[in-house]
């Protein structure tokens, strides 16, 4: 028996545009399409208000005049009549005239968090289309539930990149030169420690020092990742996702206290996806440096400070004032600001005193 489609097939590129949005700027942009494509109709407004301390983001089709359409009737109509769906625009606008965009009818889909309110969807016609049908409210009751997996896809995406952010804010801070590789050997991530000890291994300390740490990832840590492919590839059974592959260690060919520890990983899952590279970089001669030796060698080389931010720090340590260190390191007293926030930003201290604590 032939079934019926529970949606027009003439929908179904714009469906698929909806649920391939992944910011605010394509979610609106689909909801147009389909909308047009759907219902006739003479403009269509979008209102989202996902965090409740953010302000309500609103867009139109067309323009609306100033409070029109503000957040304050929906948060009183929404406080009386929670969780309803589907909302005629004459409901909570009846003393409100829609003739500057010559609307007459209109309706409102609501989508609601627990008991609160985060996305209005509103679509007006004028008086010649009419009010929307019994067919036409048919087919966004059809739809509701597409326009909510879309809406949840994207504050998911956005939860999920805010997170991601967050961590390669963190891992950019580690001391730890680390180093994430996909199968094919190309770069996922590495933070700025990481691009130090690569300039390091490739130049040497002088010379990587005097330039901008833009060196490759070295030869012999690449081939040693082809051959730990080629170890996983003859593997004979699956390898423990939680365990990893193998671990490999890599020293520089004349100095071998620049070590890196390889780590093949594979994800927690069916194992579709092929494994990924963990690396991490070592200075086991930095590592091994006497706490009596100078302040700088003692601090790990992501921190590292420039040689007029040493010297200032130095003269902080001395006790002395911006000003007494303006005038010693021949420095204007913005600069000696400057170069303090700097050191502060970088060691990850908020005052003279525990940078001084940290310094000894």
């Amino acid at each position: 028996m032939k079934r019926e489609a529970v949606i027009d097939p003439l929908l179904e590129k714009t469906l698929l545009g909806l649920h391939a949005a992944t910011n605010l700027g394509s979610f609106w942009k689909a909801i147009q399409q389909l909308l047009s494509a759907a219902i006739p109709n003479r403009l269509i407004g979008l209102m989202l208000q996902p965090n409740p301390i953010l302000p309500m983001i609103a867009r139109w089709t067309s323009p609306m005049r100033d409070g029109f359409f503000t957040a304050e009737p929906l948060k009183s109509y929404s406080a009386v009549e929670a969780r309803h769906r589907f909302v005629r625009i004459s409901e909570f606008f009846s003393n409100r005239s829609m003739a500057p965009q010559r609307c007459a009818h209109g309706v409102c889909l609501f989508f609601w968090k627990d008991q609160r309110l985060i996305c209005v969807i509103a679509i007006m016609r004028t008086a010649a289309q009419g009010d929307l049908s019994p067919a036409e409210m048919n087919l966004l009751r059809q739809l509701y539930p597409q326009f909510l997996t879309a809406l949840c896809r994207l504050r998911s995406l956005e939860r999920e990149h805010s997170l991601r952010m967050d961590l390669e804010e963190f891992l950019s801070r580690l001391p730890l030169p680390t180093i994430l590789l996909r199968w094919n050997l190309k770069p996922i991530y590495q933070n700025r420690a990481a691009r130090d000890f690569c300039a390091v291994w490739e130049k040497g300390p002088k010379a990587a020092q005097l330039t901008k740490a833009t060196s490759p990832i070295p030869c012999e840590i690449l081939d040693r990742c082809r051959l730990l492919k080629q170890q996983w590839a003859a593997a004979q059974r699956p390898v423990a996702p939680e365990t990893g592959f193998k671990e490999e260690r890599v020293h520089h060919p004349r100095s071998p206290h620049l070590r890196a520890t390889l780590h093949l990983r594979q994800l927690s899952s069916i194992g579709v996806a092929q494994p990924h590279f963990l690396i991490e970089c070592e200075d086991l001669r930095r590592q091994a440096a006497p706490r009596g030796g100078q302040a700088s060698s003692r601090l790990p080389h992501l921190v590292r400070l420039t040689r007029r931010e040493q010297e200032v720090a130095r003269l902080v340590c001395e006790g002395r004032t911006n000003q007494e260190i303006a005038d010693d390191a021949c420095l204007s007293l913005p600069m000696v600001k400057k170069h303090l926030h700097a050191i502060f930003r970088k060691l990850e201290v908020t005052s003279r005193s525990r940078l001084i604590a940290l310094m000894r």
